[in-house]
């Protein structure tokens, strides 16, 4: 799972995609590299996701890395004088994965962000080899934000499977719908969409199908 960007719902929708499967009688891990704004009041990324899932993860299971500033991961563990080792978060993925049916896997920022000098977070999506699911805000300069992650991804090998645009309005103007099409058009990509949820309910969740595994 991965995002043009911050704050353009990435966790929402890994949540739900985990909370489907989840509802399918599946045992489904989520995983997230790094965690930062642990300093900001509410619900972290890492406790939604576990309590999508209805995963019984512990924290360090779910994110290895957890910080408090919101700031980039890269710089958040400069200020903590530490390093983030690629190594260990592709031990902790595979760990996670492990003991499940299916692993819901939700980056950090946008591909291109830093894990560690020279790591990105493409390069981790790299590794672990899964579909990749883009989140993008449904308005205005979402049509660039969104091809470009596309090409990015692509241009490293990963398969990009479906962009979902959210929150989606209850009444789309014509740049919202024109958005969806152009995308779907030009990035020969499946364009869904997610309206604005109550993370509070997940019974009142719609589903969001995940894509297929790769073949193996």
């Amino acid at each position: 799972m991965t995002g043009t960007g911050t704050e353009v719902g990435k966790t929402v929708v890994a949540a739900v995609i985990a909370r489907t499967l989840a509802g399918e009688g599946k045992r489904v891990a989520v995983f997230k590299p790094v965690v930062t704004g642990l300093d900001d009041e509410g619900e972290t990324d890492h406790a939604l996701l576990r309590r999508a899932a209805g995963s019984r993860q512990g924290d360090g299971e779910i994110a290895p890395y957890r910080y408090g500033p919101p700031m980039s991961p890269q710089l958040a563990a400069e200020l903590a004088g530490e390093r983030i080792e690629p190594e260990r978060l592709l031990s902790a993925a595979r760990a996670a994965a492990a003991g499940a049916d299916a692993l819901v896997c939700e980056g950090v920022g946008g591909l291109l962000v830093p894990l560690a000098p020279e790591y990105l977070v493409r390069d981790f999506a790299v590794e672990l080899g899964l579909p990749l699911v883009v989140a993008a805000a449904p308005g205005l300069g979402t049509i660039n934000h969104t091809l470009l992650t596309i090409e990015a991804a692509r241009s490293a090998g990963l398969d990009v499977t479906k962009v979902v645009l959210t929150p989606w309005p209850q009444r789309p103007a014509a740049i919202e719908r024109s958005n969806r099409e152009t995308i779907a058009a030009l990035g020969e990509v499946k364009v869904e969409t997610l309206p604005q949820l109550d993370l509070r309910d997940p019974g009142s969740w719609p589903e969001l199908r995940p894509p297929p595994p790769p073949p193996r």
